[in-house]
């Protein structure tokens, strides 16, 4: 695929929404490692899925103001960290998520003053996952709401799915975001919970991924809806609807 503009993409780290300080995406990459198992009888190439992996470059500005990139990056946390990259802010769109180390933070300053740095995240555990957002960027409730409806297509699948939040801003007790389905976009079939399908109540900001059960139905249509109490929280979540066994 040929370069592409970034403008207007975002991209979401821990909860903290960094898009503003970063200059480009280096390269989003991922999958099986293909594995050659050809047998002596045959007369072409065997292959199979080995280990998941994946990663997400990019490169930052030098931003030191309060929760913004070079406080959220100076510390290279050993811990894991959710990074997803919404490829746009329309509902529907592309994006794509990582539980990630942060492995390196390299300064370079320009001969003209530019001062960027190159950060690097390392998938740990699940490799980088390709899904589809399910806010239209960062969406803001004030009470509890029923989102917009996404549209997965294809029916019914059987393989489960993997869904990833952020939680910018709170004010109040607790939301919880959770995920709802429906075969009709609820026109006969009325929206219900997806097992499993509920994120850890949140009480500021934070971020989490989520999975059901890998052989569990997950209807056509998909939305967001947040219960709890309070008066504004600020959130993103992209959802994985897995099209075939997806094994981690």
């Amino acid at each position: 695929m040929a370069k592409q503009s970034g403008l207007g993409d975002n991209l979401y780290v821990a909860g903290y929404d960094l898009s503003g300080d970063i200059g480009q995406l280096g390269g989003v990459s991922g999958g099986p490692a293909a594995l050659e198992v050809t047998g002596i009888d045959k007369s072409a190439f065997e292959r199979i899925g080995g280990l998941r992996d994946g990663k997400l470059e990019f490169t930052a500005w030098f931003n030191p103001a309060t929760d913004r990139a070079h406080q959220r990056f100076r510390s290279l946390p050993t811990t894991d960290v959710i990074t997803t990259y919404f490829r746009g802010t329309t509902l529907g769109n592309a994006s794509a998520n990582i539980v990630a180390k942060q492995i390196n933070y390299d300064g370079t300053r320009a001969d003209d003053g530019a001062f960027t740095f190159a950060v690097e995240a390392q998938a740990n555990g699940y490799g980088l996952e390709w899904g589809r957002s399910l806010t239209a960027g960062k969406r803001t409730d004030t009470t509890a709401t029923n989102g917009s409806s996404v549209d997965f297509g294809t029916g019914s699948t059987a393989f489960g799915l993997q869904a990833y939040l952020h939680v910018f801003a709170f004010t109040g007790t607790s939301v919880t975001v959770k995920l709802q389905e429906s075969s009709d976009d609820g026109s006969g079939d009325a929206w219900a919970d997806v097992t499993g399908g509920a994120f850890t109540a949140a009480t500021g900001v934070t971020s989490e991924r989520i999975a059901t059960a890998a052989g569990q139905t997950v209807e056509r249509y998909l939305r967001v809806v947040t219960t709890g109490t309070f008066s504004n929280a600020v959130f993103a979540v992209s959802v994985v609807r897995n099209s075939t066994a997806t094994v981690f």
